[in-house]
């Protein structure tokens, strides 16, 4: 079971930009958590969609699934998004009926609260191209938590509302472009796994192999 998880959330040009993002990414890759404005009809063929490509496996989240490598789940139409851990410390899917956050359901902000509450240090969080300011609060909390957080820059976003507000919160440690934001994810869990498999590093090492990757 993988340490390390991908938080992923979008709004309005979302469906293009994640399709992008998950195209540019090996069957490797660690697990990837999404959360995308839409209505449940659509999520679901959103999902088929994206089940298409050749590398990650995509489908609707359900309640109890394992987040694993090569995986990504997305947020159904009627309920947010959460990572927990049960009894063991294992990572497990949970789905929230609880009324919208930012008048939205699912909410990117709620998605990311678990993350960061669940994962911490060993979480990526990505705000994609969307309205409103859904997530940046959530983002926020992920970079408190200790994760990589980033938002996708001003050029290649359709619109910049979600990221904008996170840069402007002071939730993203990166601004990345949307054509290099699969390559910065896997640089970045290269970089873990590195240290992951090194726990005498010390935590000025540890800095220095995240801030280099």
């Amino acid at each position: 079971m993988s340490k390390h998880i991908i938080a992923v959330g979008a709004s309005t040009g979302g469906p293009d930009a994640i399709k992008r993002l998950l195209s540019g990414l090996p069957r490797t890759c660690p697990p990837i958590l999404i959360t995308q404005h839409m209505l449940p009809k659509q999520l679901a063929m959103f999902a088929r969609l994206l089940n298409r490509l050749p590398s990650i496996e995509v489908s609707i989240a359900e309640r109890g699934a394992r987040p694993l490598p090569g995986r990504a789940f997305i947020a159904p139409g009627d309920a947010h998004l959460q990572l927990q851990r049960d009894a063991q410390g294992e990572y497990v899917i949970a789905l929230d009926h609880a009324p919208p956050v930012n008048r939205y359901l699912p909410s990117v902000d709620a998605m990311f609260a678990s993350v960061a509450a669940s994962a911490g240090k060993y979480a990526i969080g990505v705000l994609l191209t969307g309205m409103g300011e859904d997530g940046a609060a959530g983002l926020l909390a992920m970079r408190h938590s200790g994760a990589l957080t980033l938002a996708q820059d001003a050029a290649s976003s359709v619109v910049f509302g979600m990221p904008g507000a996170a840069v402007r919160l002071g939730a993203a440690t990166e601004i990345v472009p949307l054509a290099r934001m699969a390559d910065r994810l896997l640089r970045a869990a290269n970089a873990a796994a590195l240290i992951e498999r090194s726990p005498a590093l010390d935590n000025a090492a540890r800095n220095m192999i995240l801030a280099n990757s």
